[in-house]
């Protein structure tokens, strides 16, 4: 090729390598032209359902589109989770995800999927400290005297969850192990069916997100046990935290965040990461989901990805050495 041809190719080749960088603030500027869906793996009623919905009503607003939520719950998120893993990579089709996610990679590695193979973080939500309730009728109402009856006749008492995996099946998991009891565990399809049979008395107790619950312990329609945080929460300051109560060391928690099918253009990923950072650093957002027993989390994509990929290795750790498995 003679030096014409060539000077020719190169500014070809230029011209095409700068087309293809113009064109992803482009396509981050033309996202959304279209609904969004929000795919939501668990039942309506819950965490992920309530705050799910509250994300896709200020993105709506945002950003001038539709954002849809569907619940498609399931496996333990696991089919609500595959159906996103096999959507176009476009931005269009989205993931309402928990901690349940980063338990099952461990907990259930014969998925369709791989969280980290399959998916790229977007961004987090929020975290809420959890609280274990007893149907009203069980005589124990506190954890000391909870756990000294559930020593003296292993596997006699009952807790609910929704669904191996989740947060609620865990914390009643790691209760067992660092309490040192035997209690069956009830899985159900979603929380609320779950709550469902502790209010209704059908099962004895359950972990559940204070945000969800605390109106049914204001009501006296559950007893409050523990709470797992820390600290004890500012809406629940009565309650004592399972740490204080009898098990030195316990903590769970429920956090909340957005993935995508992998794939999908870093443009569309970092503008909606930094449309979440605007929703979860919103004062008045902060302030509300607070007083609700929940706490707004904003990081960016990386801080997000390192914070995935820790958090699989910890509920790995923890699943290995307690010996969890699903029921």
């Amino acid at each position: 090729m003679n030096r014409p041809r060539l000077v020719t190719a190169a500014l070809r080749g230029a011209a095409l390598a700068l087309g293809g960088l113009l064109a992803l603030p482009a396509l981050a500027q033309e996202w959304p032209a279209k609904p969004v869906k929000l795919v939501v793996p668990f039942a309506t009623g819950g965490s992920a359902d309530v705050f799910g919905r509250i994300l896709a009503q200020r993105l709506q607003e945002s950003l001038g589109q539709s954002f849809v939520v569907e619940n498609r719950p399931g496996a333990g998120s696991i089919i609500g989770t595959d159906l996103v893993a096999k959507a176009p990579a476009d931005g269009y089709t989205l993931l309402v995800m928990s901690n349940t996610h980063t338990v099952n990679e461990s907990l259930i590695p014969n998925k369709p999927f791989q969280l980290m193979r399959d998916f790229v973080g977007v961004a987090p939500i929020n975290a809420s400290d959890l609280v274990l309730v007893a149907r009203t009728a069980l005589p124990h109402g506190n954890l000391g005297d909870l756990l000294k009856a559930a020593k003296a006749k292993p596997d006699g008492m009952t807790y609910a969850s929704s669904g191996p995996g989740t947060p609620y099946h865990m914390a009643g998991e790691l209760l067992k192990v660092m309490g040192g009891v035997k209690i069956v565990h009830v899985p159900y399809k979603g929380s609320a069916q779950a709550r469902t049979d502790v209010l209704g008395g059908q099962v004895d107790m359950m972990f559940d997100a204070i945000p969800t619950m605390v109106e049914q312990v204001k009501a006296g329609k559950v007893k409050a046990i523990a709470t797992t945080g820390k600290a004890r929460s500012a809406i629940m300051p009565d309650v004592p935290t399972a740490n204080e109560a009898g098990v030195p060391g316990y903590e769970a928690t429920i956090w909340l965040g957005v993935m995508a099918p992998k794939g999908t253009p870093a443009a569309v990923v970092n503008k909606l990461n930094a449309e979440i950072a605007k929703i979860t650093s919103n004062a008045d957002i902060r302030r509300a989901w607070a007083q609700q027993g929940s706490a707004a989390v904003t990081m960016n994509v990386e801080e997000f990805t390192r914070f995935l990929n820790d958090d699989i290795a910890k509920w790995a750790n923890i699943v290995k050495t307690a010996g969890v498995k699903v029921d």
